[in-house]
């Protein structure tokens, strides 16, 4: 009796199982046909402005649209970063308008608001569309609703469409460039420092910064390393310069810097081998390499399929200095001379140092600040002996003897290029 129980027991289970199972897989493929785009117009011209802002409202329903990418790793779909408040935007469209047929395609959005809000009623999104199967749409309008008139919506041109070949090994994303911005010693030396480490391109998610910092930033738009993506966010909501919303409630964290990174790495997925995300206030230094190339070179080697290397975050507080490297002729420009602070504080027992990242971005899927969301493959800690990150800025543990701080040279490594570079910038923008 007991035995013909148990074969009940698991006859029974069995059954449940199966029928689950059947029952999942029915949902699926039922929520998949709901996304399928179908044909709702014929034989119109696209209509709707094209948008020409970094950061676009849609009216009245709580989302901002920033850019739309082709992405095509899983399937053929139209991937637009945004910002959307997490609760009340619970449906979008798709309009897809194929020319020269002039066949109108409406495609359900699927809404993936990332996960790393930190309380802030609005968040980074990923808003995915299908895309026809016999159309490669250039251009996207999205609607609350899968009918009605899109001929006043803006549209926004699908980017990432035509492949391209690297046009750099390694670009540098800053997001997001705030609050009245004048570190520009420090922003020069960074800057000098990327590129002697291997940085081709910066781009700058700029909200605003001083005069004397806009006079750095046109010389570097001439030279041709950094491209400016104007960040205009506090037009829009009201954004906070915490990470957290218990210490503001406020509507976005840190002048939605999640959203620039994101927008950051499929912007540039197509035409940089590398991208690098760390702020104007840090720098990935190579212990065992002269250089990023060599370095990465080297990790790739060693951990074959990661597409993440995460590098650990070390304070070099600016109130504690060196008399080296006092030079005269930096004294009158605003900022902190890097070369001068060489004691790091020491590591706390009960604390983890952030990380920042060096990533492949076509194996990115979505990135917070100090790791990825979501990606293909691994993602790897790069231990200290091969590289730290050199972050000069307020201390945080302030209460510490210089004698309890240690000693680290290794950026003078770098001295002389350096304090070349940067009298070159600072003699050609005439600060």
């Amino acid at each position: 009796m007991l035995c013909a129980g148990k074969k009940s027991y698991f006859a029974a289970a069995v059954c449940i199982i199966t029928v689950t199972s059947m029952l999942t897989a029915s949902y699926l493929r039922l929520q998949r046909l709901s996304h399928q785009p179908k044909i709702i117009q014929e034989g119109r011209r696209c209509r709707g402005e094209i948008a020409n802002s970094t950061i676009t409202a849609l009216k009245g329903n709580k989302t901002f649209i920033i850019s739309p990418y082709f992405d095509d790793r899983e399937s053929k779909v139209t991937r637009l970063i945004g910002i959307v408040h997490h609760e009340d935007v619970k449906q979008l469209y798709c309009w897809f308008c194929c020319q020269p047929n002039g066949k109108i395609y409406v495609s359900k959005a699927k809404i993936d608001v990332h996960s790393d809000r930190f309380g802030f009623p609005y968040g980074a999104a990923d808003i995915v569309c299908l895309e026809p199967e016999n159309c490669d749409p250039t251009h996207v309008s999205i609607h609350q609703f899968p009918h009605g008139n899109i001929d006043q919506l803006p549209r926004f041109e699908i980017k990432n469409r035509k492949a391209e070949t690297f046009s750099v090994d390694f670009t540098l994303c800053i997001s997001a460039m705030f609050g009245n911005y004048n570190n520009v010693l420090q922003f020069i030396q960074s800057m000098e420092m990327y590129k002697i480490l291997g940085v081709q391109k910066v781009m700058i998610y700029k909200n605003n910064c001083s005069h004397l910092m806009e006079k750095v930033l046109k010389f570097y738009i001439e030279e041709g390393t950094v491209e400016i993506i104007p960040w205009p966010i506090n037009a829009h909501l009201r954004v906070s310069s915490e990470w957290h919303f218990m210490q503001d409630g406020m509507h976005i964290g840190y002048y939605g810097q999640i959203t620039a990174l994101n927008d950051c790495i499929y912007r540039n997925m197509g035409r940089s081998k590398f991208v690098v995300l760390n702020d104007a206030d840090e720098i990935i230094l190579p212990i065992k390499h002269p250089n990023w190339k060599t370095m990465m070179n080297s990790l790739q080697e060693q951990n074959p399929g990661t597409g993440v290397f995460l590098f650990e975050n070390h304070i070099f507080p600016e109130t504690v200095t060196s008399p080296m490297f006092n030079i005269s002729s930096w004294n009158t420009v605003p900022g902190v001379n890097i070369l001068q602070h060489v004691y790091r504080e020491p590591d706390r027992k009960y604390v983890i140092n952030p990380r920042k990242m060096i990533v492949d971005p076509r194996k990115v899927i979505q990135t917070s600040v100090h790791s990825v969301l979501q990606a293909y493959g691994n993602s790897v800690n790069v231990p200290m002996d091969v590289a730290l990150i050199y972050h000069c800025r307020k201390a945080l543990q302030g209460d510490l003897p210089r004698e309890s701080l240690i000693r680290d040279t290794r950026l003078w490594r770098y001295n002389s290029s350096l304090i070349m570079n940067v009298n070159k910038v600072l003699s050609q923008t005439t600060l």
